[in-house]
């Protein structure tokens, strides 16, 4: 996912959120429900969230530089992990503080219908700013399920919105149920229940963002259709006899680092063996054009020793 494509989910989903935001404690204010309160924070925390996506993704285009020789573009990953645990401090936290609150110290809602009307506008709001980051989300996994391009996707920012929106969505559902119940019932618990439920569905969303993000952040590498397609290419050449090992890793979304280990055949000049790796280098690049960087080794072609470790000899980097 190109960034900006990334940067119009962002905005669609800040601008949205931050009107939704409003109504909800407008809402809370003449009202009192608590499950509209946990809904207006979880707006607030949403709206929070896409101000430090747009700034991580911000950080990540500032060029490389003596210090940071690979560039910025963890920041994406970064901040959106940072995202995930605002989602699970502020939004799930205070969302289930006040529904136990409120089951302690009930009190009944003033004007529900009003509540009504609020919820009707926020998912109204809120689907169309998820079915703009379906839509992107859509466009971007290509053949992949969505599951599939969630685990294998390296633009978090992308499945970040679509969580929130999700999440969001699924929240003014149970609000609603909850003010509902609390009205037909005469009974203001189920406000509270909504607004506890509402918690538990920030944290578990939470959670998932975090485990999809921490690989990221750690450092993960291309998908293998990447890796494969590299190593064909790098098989075609003549003056290689075998590929030792092919490693990369994602240092942004758009930012493939590539190390390769290879053997070169004996007979190969030193002004031959500069002429196949400048080869190599502008052949991966041409057909992967998030590969930004490659490091070449020159390895004797590796065995397994007695000990069962492997073994190599006359290795020289270029």
């Amino acid at each position: 996912m190109a960034a900006s494509g990334s940067s119009k989910v962002i905005y669609a989903a800040l601008a949205g959120n931050f009107l939704i935001a409003l109504t909800k404690f407008l809402a809370f204010i003449m009202t009192g429900s608590s499950a509209m309160l946990s809904e207006g924070v979880h707006s607030v925390v949403d709206t929070g969230n896409q101000i430090l996506l747009l700034y991580g993704l911000r950080r990540s285009r500032i060029p490389a530089d003596e210090r940071y020789p690979f560039g910025h573009g963890k920041e994406v990953y970064f901040w959106s992990f940072v995202v995930a645990i605002m989602i699970f401090a502020v939004g799930a936290g205070v969302s289930i503080y006040k529904g136990v609150h409120h089951l302690f110290h009930p009190a009944a809602i003033q004007n529900p219908y009003l509540n009504y009307i609020v919820l009707a506008l926020a998912m109204l709001f809120e689907g169309a700013a998820w079915y703009f980051a379906l839509s992107e989300f859509t466009k971007a996994k290509g053949k992949w399920g969505y599951l599939q391009a969630v685990q294998r996707g390296k633009d978090p920012t992308m499945f970040v919105v679509l969580f929130e929106d999700s999440a969001a969505m699924l929240g003014i559902v149970v609000a609603f149920l909850g003010i509902f119940l609390s009205q037909i019932t005469a009974n203001s618990i189920f406000d509270g229940i909504a607004s506890i439920i509402i918690g538990l569905i920030l944290a578990g969303t939470a959670a998932w963002l975090a485990y999809e993000t921490k690989g990221l952040l750690i450092g993960e590498s291309a998908n293998q259709e990447v890796v494969r397609g590299t190593r064909k290419i790098v098989m075609a050449h003549d003056y290689i006899q075998h590929v030792n090992e092919i490693l990369t890793m994602h240092m942004g979304p758009d930012f493939i680092l590539l190390n390769l280990s290879v053997d070169f055949k004996d007979t190969v000049s030193a002004g031959e063996l500069e002429k196949a790796i400048a080869e190599l280098d502008g052949e991966i690049k041409q057909k992967y054009p998030r590969i930004k960087r490659i490091f070449v080794e020159a390895e004797a072609r590796r065995s397994k020793g007695h000990d069962g470790q492997t073994e190599m000899i006359d290795s020289v980097e270029e």
